[in-house]
């Protein structure tokens, strides 16, 4: 899993069919200090985020299509939680 930030939303009028009705986020990877890592991804959304969201992240097949209830669908990424906070003081 991976921290990022929702950073828009995507619109495709055309998609694969099993994916109608997912609302798809674009999403920047955050290093732990909020930094960007890496480039953004479009990821399809379990939680309900917004734009400006801090969010959990999967790119895992599996632990994705499953999070949305669409088994053995092509997504390669999900956004499966919000982040209220980060704490690494006791790390």
């Amino acid at each position: 899993m991976l921290i990022a930030r929702v950073i828009g939303e995507l619109v495709a009028t055309r998609k694969h069919p099993s994916h109608e009705g997912l609302k798809l986020l674009l999403v920047q990877p955050l290093d732990l200090d909020g930094s960007e890592r890496g480039d953004a991804v479009v990821a399809v959304d379990a939680v309900q985020a917004g734009i400006g969201d801090r969010v959990l992240l999967t790119t895992e097949g599996y632990s994705a299509f499953s999070s949305v209830g669409r088994l053995m669908t092509p997504i390669e990424a999900a956004v499966i939680g919000i982040v209220d906070e980060v704490d690494l003081s006791s790390a």
